[in-house]
């Protein structure tokens, strides 16, 4: 009989560790439209209190490179970082951002497939989103943009919420090091693995489209990649990507991110 009640409290011990908050943060997925309300508010309560809001962008790649390029990117990597971090999940991606001048056309939105908003509606839309997690309880709200033409609008929104919230928890994090990664650092690593300058390209060259081979190659069409210098939009030549080159970029991504955010965090304590 002893040994039945020992073995009734140690199947009722795991029931509730399997029900726990660190039970149910290890298996759940850290996307929060993946996520029920209930399961959100129990990772909330058990401190996965940072919330990254990805940012991506819908525009021109070429004709090798799906439109979606940066929205991939962004969802991918805001979740291996989130999954470092350990704490924190992941905002769906904004795929709204400022591309160009609609009518007349200016930059990308030359180009078939592109949107663009206004500047202004693309803050106001991360301010939403941002003090909508703040007011569930999030205290800590990161901003992440896998496209260098809004950066300044990311920090600006973030400096205009921490003025607001200057009195409460939450607070506000423009993580400028995981743009910046894909840059220097990313461009230094493809240089050393003996690709050229013409090859790494700034826009669908080598560099750019060997970061989406990496995380998701359906959106490349390897049989329509053009020569350098051959098709208008791009930038380098993407015949010299390779998921293996991507990988360079993505753990230097994740990497420096995860860093950031952390440094970000622990100074604002």
């Amino acid at each position: 009989m002893r040994r039945r009640h020992t073995l009734l409290a140690s199947s009722f011990a795991l029931l509730l560790a399997m029900c726990s908050p660190a039970a149910w943060a290890a298996s759940t997925s850290v996307y929060l439209e993946e996520l029920t309300t209930t399961e959100v508010r129990d990772a909330l309560s058990a401190q996965r209190t940072t919330i990254l809001i990805p940012v991506g962008g819908t525009e021109q790649n070429g004709p090798h490179m799906a439109l979606g390029k940066h929205n991939t990117r962004a969802h991918v990597l805001a979740g291996r970082i989130a999954a470092a971090l350990g704490n924190a999940l992941v905002a769906p991606v904004l795929s709204y951002v400022p591309e160009g001048r609609i009518a007349p056309p200016t930059e990308h939105m030359r180009f078939a497939g592109t949107i663009s908003i206004p500047e202004e509606t693309f803050k106001s839309v991360l301010d939403a989103a941002a003090r909508s997690f703040a007011q569930h309880g999030f205290r800590d709200v990161v901003l992440v943009g896998d496209h260098g033409s809004y950066q300044h609008l990311l920090a600006a929104v973030a400096a205009r919420l921490n003025r607001d919230w200057a009195a409460t928890p939450a607070r506000a994090h423009f993580i400028a090091d995981y743009y910046r990664a894909a840059q220097a650092p990313y461009i230094q690593a493809l240089r050393a693995k003996g690709l050229t300058e013409a090859q790494i390209g700034t826009h669908a060259g080598a560099a750019d489209t060997s970061l989406l081979m990496a995380v998701d190659a359906s959106g490349v069409r390897s049989d329509q990649m053009p020569r350098a210098g051959t098709a208008a939009g791009v930038s380098g030549d993407p015949r010299a990507a390779s998921a293996e080159l991507g990988k360079l970029g993505v753990d230097l991504i994740v990497t420096h991110s995860v860093a950031a955010i952390r440094s970000a965090i622990a100074a604002r304590r």
